[in-house]
């Protein structure tokens, strides 16, 4: 939560599809809703009526671009998919909204798509001396033309062809006029769940969008599986050649809606445990213990709980703030944080105060909270981080800054604790961080901490140096 106004890691994407029910199209409407927080930009919905595809995206939020019944009526059938988006790559413009919709050789398809090919813009420049013409600046449309010149006869075969050749992660839903198709990359980086509805299958990115359907958790699928579900119901393949699974610890740091059941775990859950351990690690003489809202709740909850420190709610969120608005004039530029966070001075008042965050990018806006928390006459306030440093950008789907922004890179803890001027600071270890999850869940990619990325990728993705220095001056302010 900690760059709201200015930068932090952003969700990804978000995707969701039913096969075989009359109201597909406004099933998916609802789970795009429950899975709104993956991804703000845009979003779109398509359709089969087992002839045809058909279509409608925009930019935009999932109520704003299907905010009118008669929408619906343009999507008919009893398949569909739909995508929520944050452009990890790619332009946030129209033409990058996905789902993607094609035609080709062998009939229509569109694919939604969560994750990040590393090796794109290689594949990209081959195809295009091939003759390849884009129509999008997203890696996703690789998929599609690697599909059209694959040489197979099955859909299965083809999909396998084209998969084959990309790295990197991908959590991906294929739909045609007769069949709809679920993959996850056999890192399993994303998550990726199956469920049921009657007769009805469902996909989506987390099990909160199956609940707001009365859909039935039935497992999540497995890293390099692929479901084939059409009129004979629904077949599994792994065509892939097997790896370790190295699913994103950060879905459980801050990505995933905390009601969520993620790589065999509750992330609200695992959440609170996060908060009991850094109470262990870094445990403070205070007052009270508030959670930087929303996302560090869980967390502060479990701090509170094992510290017996009381948990309360120092800073309210306006709920009711869109990602962008329109910023005023230099001179109060600090309304970036103040729009949304509000102090609750009669809470914060003469107390010694724990700060329960996920995470510290920049570290700009963990700043302004810190002196915004002082001037509420808070007389200590400690900041406590729900996860390690953050000192690598993520190459899997995740939008961080490059290494050189980001603070933990290139600063020791005090000169952190200094630049955002709190009294204490305290991460929570990457053992601790592994032992909330549980023992049992080993494996995970914990790249954005360590720079060890299980997935190589080329040179030609940013990998920057960190800028040393760049926040001396603040430092000494």
């Amino acid at each position: 939560m900690e760059e709201m106004m200015m930068r932090r890691p952003e969700e990804e994407c978000g995707i969701f599809g039913v096969f075989n029910h009359p109201e597909a199209s406004n099933l998916t409407y609802l789970g795009l809703y429950a899975l709104q927080h993956r991804g703000q930009e845009s979003c779109g919905i398509v359709s089969s009526d087992g002839n045809n595809l058909h279509s409608h995206k925009s930019m935009g939020l999932v109520a704003d671009v299907f905010g009118n019944q008669e929408i619906f009526k343009s999507l008919p059938g009893k398949a569909a998919i739909g995508h929520v988006r944050y452009s990890t790559t790619g332009s946030s413009v129209i033409k990058n909204v996905q789902p993607i919709m094609v035609d080709y050789s062998r009939g229509s398809i569109a694919v939604a798509h969560n994750g990040n090919i590393v090796n794109a813009q290689i594949i990209k420049d081959e195809l295009e001396a091939y003759g390849s013409i884009f129509q999008t600046t997203m890696d996703t449309e690789i998929i599609v033309h690697l599909l059209a010149t694959s040489k197979a006869i099955s859909l299965q075969d083809r999909l396998t062809d084209a998969l084959s050749r990309i790295q990197g992660a991908y959590c991906l839903l294929f739909l045609t006029e007769t069949r709809m198709v679920a993959v996850r990359d056999p890192n399993g980086f994303r998550p990726l769940c199956l469920g049921r509805l009657g007769g009805s299958y469902v996909v989506a990115s987390e099990s909160c969008a199956l609940d707001l359907i009365d859909a039935e958790f039935i497992r999540e699928i497995a890293p390099g599986e692929m479901i084939v579900v059409d009129k004979n119901g629904m077949s599994s393949f792994f065509p892939f050649k097997k790896v370790d699974p190295t699913p994103c610890i950060f879905e459980f740091v801050y990505f995933a809606r905390p009601d969520s059941h993620i790589f065999g775990k509750n992330v609200y859950q695992v959440r609170k445990e996060q908060g009991r351990q850094l109470a262990r690690e870094h445990r403070v003489d205070a007052d009270i213990v508030i959670p930087i809202p929303d996302s560090g709740v869980p967390a502060a909850l479990g701090y509170a709980e094992e510290s017996g420190i009381p948990f309360e709610l120092g800073l309210i969120r306006n709920h009711y703030v869109g990602r962008t608005f329109i910023e005023p004039q230099q001179a109060i530029r600090h309304f970036g944080v103040k729009i949304k966070l509000n102090p609750v001075r009669e809470v914060l008042k003469d107390k010694r105060v724990v700060v329960i965050d996920d995470s510290i990018v920049r570290g700009t806006t963990s700043r302004k909270i810190v002196k915004m928390i002082r001037n509420a006459g808070a007389r200590e306030v400690h900041v406590r981080i729900s996860s390690p440093p953050t000192s690598y950008p993520c190459y899997y789907g995740i939008d961080t800054p490059n290494r050189k922004e980001l603070i933990s890179s290139s600063h020791s803890l005090d000169e952190i604790r200094r630049y955002i001027t709190a009294d204490s600071l305290g991460y929570l270890s990457e053992e601790g961080l592994m032992s909330s999850v549980g023992a049992e869940n080993a494996g995970f990619c914990t790249a954005c901490f360590t720079g060890g990325y299980p997935v190589k990728f080329p040179r030609l993705l940013d990998q920057d140096e960190p800028q040393m220095g760049l926040f001396e001056k603040e430092i000494e302010k």
